[in-house]
């Protein structure tokens, strides 16, 4: 039984922690032909938690890894009609809170048409 326990906590717990933890690739932005004209400057964020109270052992995502997503389509949605942005700057921020740590991101660019 306590060999089990060892293989376990061993080999098993880390990979199902790595794994849990894990997010893909994402496309925010659709592929621009270059004629698109800047028509407005704006600015998205969206923010995650990190959590479990100490920083060592924060590894609980809560709304982390949709971030930069999540930011682009705030940008996005203050300029009606755009296509997308250019001239993107990416911000990332964090502050301890209670559970954890809070993790914001950023985005602002050039809204196109």
């Amino acid at each position: 039984m306590g060999k089990t326990i060892s293989i376990f906590f061993l080999v098993l717990l880390p990979l199902l922690f790595g794994i849990g933890c894990s997010s893909g690739e994402v496309m925010i932005q659709p592929h621009l032909t270059g004629k698109e004209k800047p028509f407005m400057r704006v600015k998205g964020e969206a923010c995650g938690v990190l959590g479990l109270l100490f920083m060592e052992t924060s590894f609980i995502p809560m709304a982390l890894n949709s971030r930069v997503e999540r930011a682009y389509i705030n940008a996005l949605t203050q300029a009606p009609g755009a296509a997308g942005l250019v001239n993107i700057v990416i911000e990332e921020d964090w502050y301890w809170i209670v559970i954890g740590t809070m993790r914001c991101t950023s985005i602002s660019g050039e809204a196109v048409r």
